[in-house]
């Protein structure tokens, strides 16, 4: 498996990761009764990087290397 074919299903764990503990920190906020985290776009982000290493791998694979 190539680095942008491997990148790309870790490049989803970290997003789903950083997305989970992002939600409990809100979660834990509002049970506190405090004011809740900025929310960040990490989904946003998340989608963005897996277009881009699947744009690489379509492009690596049909002009670098065929196989």
């Amino acid at each position: 498996m190539c680095a942008f074919c491997a990148a790309i299903p870790a490049a989803v764990a970290v997003g789903a990761n950083l997305n989970s503990k992002q939600l409990a920190a809100r979660r834990t906020a509002k049970e506190k009764g405090i004011k809740p985290p900025v929310e960040k776009p990490i989904v946003k982000i998340t989608a963005g990087v897996v277009v881009v290493l699947t744009a690489a791998s379509v492009v690596y694979h049909t002009t670098v290397s065929p196989l």
